[in-house]
């Protein structure tokens, strides 16, 4: 009896015929496909990664069996290679896949019944003898010879890409970037996968490279030993390094003199790969997307910084103990210096690792302001981080009220616009909103989807009543009825 595949085997390898290509995704060469494997009675559901893949074709597949609760008994191919079918049943369910332009299932037959196995030699060798076959004429043909040559090419880049050890889905990835010059270009320099293929890195190109033959002390792969080097320090937390410990790092990772590593940083600096600057006098290198994404965050903040604070003073003293009071958690010594900070600056920027304490001074500055509501003359965004504030403990955002020159960053923490003060809703229910028909100030008749200068509203909730919106501090704008 035929024995059924466990899910338990190990890599094994499988070949066989693929009868349907059930799904296939063009983008990431990801297919399922039926394959009539040798050794096996019934077709063989396989899952892998091919550039292109139709019916008849020939496939490779190794990796391991896996038994799903949805789907069943499945082979899961790490490496998938196809290869032109060579029986005469493979070449007409190939040539029908409808893989090579011009070529359906009719025209499938009659070229198998024309020239049988030999088919592909004659397309590839002698393409005016497919005028031999009726219905076949010169458009036709031509439309079939270069069909045939765009799948060769593939095939050829794919066996490139497995001869010099990378997996199928990164071939796939790096056909699909490269194209019909994805050889020559990984040829020239294979250091570019790590810079234009995401997923591969600095490791497995310099891997690629030793197998194309390049040599340890190849400029090329110093020079993209440098931005390996700046990645490294990212992942410690740093946007650039020191010259002198960029170059020091590199020659540590590389294995390469530290002249080389000096000449490979010059020829980068002058392409515009990484990008030097002057920090309190020391020369540091950055990457160029970190150096760019650091000053435009720097120019922000430095614009959010500028003019008062749109609230009234608040006594730190008064605020701290306070809040203290109502959150039931005492304020560490560098929490109430942000706290101090906050109140004092339109913005604020909050660092530190998990566990810190973060979150707890962000409710407390919230709360903070909760009962001490910004004016509306100014309108900076507020000084605290909008994620932060929607996983405070305690607080939870509802659905802001529309006005007229909202304040910006404001509405997303449930603020809502009156003429003098900002009423912040932290409800459980969904406010009702209701607006007069004329406004005190301006006389203008106010109308369902039109604001007047003063924007008056007025608000209720059926659980909260008014103090939950309404601060006694900023008393509401009367309008005239």
């Amino acid at each position: 009896m035929q024995k059924t595949p466990s899910a338990s085997t190990p890599t094994e390898v499988l070949a066989g015929l693929v009868e349907r290509v059930t799904f296939h995704n063009e983008e990431n060469g990801f297919c399922v496909l039926r394959v009539k494997a040798r050794g096996q009675r019934d077709l063989i559901t396989v899952l892998g990664h091919a550039a292109m893949i139709a019916a008849g074709e020939f496939v490779q597949a190794s990796g391991s069996w896996i038994n799903g609760r949805t789907h069943g008994v499945q082979f899961r191919a790490s490496f998938l290679k196809a290869t032109a079918p060579t029986t005469t049943e493979g070449i007409e369910k190939y040539l029908g896949s409808g893989m090579i332009r011009g070529i359906g299932p009719i025209y499938a037959k009659k070229l198998v019944r024309a020239f049988g196995d030999a088919v592909f030699d004659i397309i590839e060798q002698e393409p005016d003898r497919l005028r031999e076959v009726t219905g076949i004429g010169p458009k036709r043909a031509e439309r079939i010879v270069g069909g045939w040559a765009e799948q060769k090419v593939i095939r050829e880049i794919m066996l490139f890409l497995h001869s010099n050890g990378v997996g199928t889905s990164r071939a796939v990835r790096i056909y699909k970037t490269y194209g019909a010059d994805a050889v020559q270009l990984i040829s020239e320099n294979p250091y570019r996968l790590a810079r234009d293929i995401r997923g591969i890195g600095f490791r497995t190109a310099d891997q690629i490279a030793a197998k194309l033959g390049i040599e340890k002390t190849a400029l090329i792969r110093v020079r993209a030993g440098i931005a390996y080097a700046l990645t490294e320090a990212m992942d410690e937390g740093h946007c650039g390094l020191p010259a002198e410990e960029l170059i020091s790092l590199t020659q540590t990772l590389l294995e390469v003199p530290a002249e080389l590593v000096e000449t490979a940083l010059g020829l980068e600096l002058g392409e515009g790969a990484v990008i030097a600057d002057d920090l309190e006098g020391r020369r540091c290198v950055f990457l160029v997307g970190l150096y760019r994404a650091e000053r435009e965050i720097a120019e922000k903040l430095k614009a959010l910084a500028i003019g008062r604070p749109p609230w009234p003073a608040i006594d730190a003293d008064k605020a701290i103990p306070w809040v203290e009071q109502r959150t039931k958690l005492a304020l560490a010594d560098s929490q109430g210096e942000a706290v101090r900070v906050a109140l004092v600056s339109n913005v604020l920027v909050i660092t530190g690792g998990p566990g810190v304490g973060k979150t707890t001074l962000v409710n407390s500055i919230l709360k903070i302001f909760s009962q001490r509501p910004p004016q509306s003359r100014s309108a900076p965004p507020p000084a605290v981080p909008l994620n932060a504030c929607r996983r405070a403990p305690g607080l939870r955002r509802r659905r802001s009220i529309a006005c007229s020159k909202p304040i910006r960053g404001l509405a997303a923490f449930g603020a809502t616009r009156t003429r003098r003060s900002i009423a912040t809703c932290w409800s459980s229910t969904r406010p009702r909103w209701s607006m007069s028909r004329s406004c005190a100030q301006c006389s203008v008749p106010c109308r369902p989807g039109r604001r007047c200068c003063s924007s008056a509203m007025s608000i209720s909730s059926p659980r909260s009543g008014r103090g939950r919106f309404w601060p006694t501090s900023s008393p509401r704008v009367p309008c005239r009825s």
